[in-house]
């Protein structure tokens, strides 16, 4: 079979399966990245990349040379930094155009593949906390592998002169291995709950932010929460087996997995996590298996395919090209690459003291993955309030609440529905709630933000209570325990999703005044008061 045979027979890959499905994705993290990015790790964020690369050159004796480099791949290094917004921008419009374009037209080539894995590496490497979690490497090692499906150069729905490379289909194999086995391993290592089956008890009402679906799964019986736990036990820790024991099993690994993800695609807003662990799983398929989703017509790619398919089995094949020896060293060097970088993530799986969702190499090509080693059993939520009174310890001072564009806080607020999107800061906010807040020093830098009416923080809100009115003159964090009503219960009746109570304190009232010496010392610029008046 020559280079330009194409794998499109029945038990073989569908070719560039993973790409457009991959791009989708993108543009939404780059979406994503456009709209908070200047407000999280700008010229004036919460945690300023500026502020971090300096740290990071600083470190290395003030030099940016392959050190810095390699500590923190970024194309930030090359650009000028006195306006730091202008380049978040502008890597976040080009990442959303190329991604925008791949995917309407269903054309690309490596060299664009490798431009969108650029650039939205350099963002997750100046992201800092905003950009921690384990689907931003996934999605960096997805798109990685997704470079090696197209042609250097071509546009081409159906590249002649690319077949699908089993060394590429076997790394999205491996990334599905790794994704799920990881998952499981963390959970019967991490949280006694997922082996006593009471976890699902407590994962609808207290995961990072709810949807409306997750409300009523958490009235779900006993039984059924049991039935839910053992099921993912099942699907995590046996079924990535299947991938080996044959064409039949691979496909059915395929099916259960998708299936699994959009069952938590349902019930929770989990960002783009579950969607872009599909991707993967459709490399567990055939052009068989997958067949009947194309139209048959003769301008479809169905009847393309079919046609080179009778050219190659009547010997009608075009000379070798010298570009497919090239492709085949690529290819057996990326096995190779793949492989030497997975010895790290091999011994942390079969580690008692595996660790989820690092990276042990910068570029983020083979990573390890996990989620929800262990399961908090009541939820916790910091609440926001700012007052215009004088005095923040008078009987009669009016506090008033800032509301988040989706994690909890006023009860009558129904869960939101935003999957695939994100909105880092709520997730951030989740994880401060059961921390403190000498652990996340940004939740004050938000509070002086706040204190000073600052337009680009709040356009992270969903509301502010002062909108129209001179900023609050005290900020003070809140702490509340949160549970969900009963939907047939006094409060759902009175239109309330959430039951909440007070715990205490989270941080003591604050004046702009008062953070001068605390931002000085963390070089946070010190936010200019807005006075929002009408």
């Amino acid at each position: 079979m020559s280079c330009a045979s194409f794998h499109f027979q029945a038990a073989q890959p569908q070719s560039q399966a993973s790409s457009c499905p991959t791009l989708c994705l993108e543009v939404v993290a780059f979406l994503v990245a456009f709209n908070q990015n200047k407000a999280l790790i700008g010229d004036r964020g919460l945690l300023p990349c500026r502020l971090y690369l300096k740290n990071v050159q600083q470190y290395f004796h003030g030099r940016i040379g392959w050190d810095a480099w390699s500590y923190t791949p970024t194309i930030l290094w090359l650009m000028d930094w006195s306006n730091m917004n202008f380049n978040l921008d502008l890597l976040a419009l080009v990442g959303l155009g190329l991604s925008f374009f791949v995917l309407v037209t269903g054309c690309a080539n490596m060299i664009l593949m490798a431009t969108l894995w650029a650039l939205y590496m350099s963002l997750v490497n100046v992201g800092q906390i905003w950009y921690s979690f384990g689907w931003e490497s996934q999605l960096l090692e997805t798109g990685f592998l997704g470079i090696f499906l197209c042609p250097l150069w071509t546009l081409s729905r159906l590249p002649r002169h690319t077949p699908t490379s089993r060394v590429v289909l076997w790394g999205f194999r491996w990334l599905i291995f790794r994704i799920m086995l990881g998952a499981g391993l963390i959970k019967i290592r991490g949280d006694k709950c997922w082996l006593d089956l009471t976890c699902m008890d407590f994962h609808y009402e207290t995961q990072p932010v709810p949807n409306p679906m997750a409300y009523y799964l958490h009235r779900s019986p006993w039984w059924f929460h049991r039935f839910e736990t053992l099921s993912n036990h099942f699907i995590e820790l046996l079924v990535p087996f299947f991938l080996f024991l044959g064409r039949r099993m691979c496909i059915l690994h395929g099916g259960l997995q998708i299936l699994f993800q959009v069952i938590l695609i349902i019930s929770g807003n989990l960002s783009f996590l579950n969607w872009l662990t599909i991707v993967p799983s459709l490399a567990c398929f055939d052009d068989a298996a997958l067949g009947f989703l194309f139209l048959s017509g003769p301008r479809g790619l169905k009847y393309q395919v079919l046609k080179i398919q009778k050219e190659d089995t009547q010997g009608v094949q075009p000379k070798p090209r010298y570009g497919c020896t090239v492709r085949r060293v690529v290819n057996f060097s990326l096995g190779i690459l793949v492989a030497w970088l997975s010895v790290p993530v091999i011994i942390n799986l079969l580690s008692s003291r595996q660790v989820m969702n690092t990276s042990f190499n910068p570029l983020r090509i083979v990573n390890t993955y996990g989620a929800f080693g262990s399961i908090t059993k009541d939820r916790t939520e910091v609440i926001l309030q700012g007052t215009t009174s004088p005095n923040a310890s008078a009987p009669d001072a009016v506090w008033e609440d800032y509301e988040f564009k989706c994690k909890p806080g006023d009860p009558w607020r129904r869960p939101c529905l935003i999957s695939p999107y994100h909105y880092r800061l709520d997730w951030l906010m989740w994880f401060a709630a059961f921390q403190t807040y000498e652990h996340n020093d940004w939740i004050i830098h938000l509070a002086g933000k706040l204190l000073a009416g600052d337009s680009e923080t709040l356009s992270l809100l969903a509301l502010n209570p002062f909108e129209g009115r001179a900023p609050p003159r005290w900020i003070r964090g809140e702490h509340y325990r949160y549970r969900f009503s009963l939907p047939s219960g006094q409060h759902a009746a009175q239109g309330k999703w959430w039951i909440r109570k007070r715990i205490g304190p989270y941080f003591p009232p604050l004046q702009l005044e008062d953070l001068k010496d605390y931002f000085k010392t963390r070089e946070w610029p010190m936010p200019e008061l807005h006075l929002d008046t009408p």
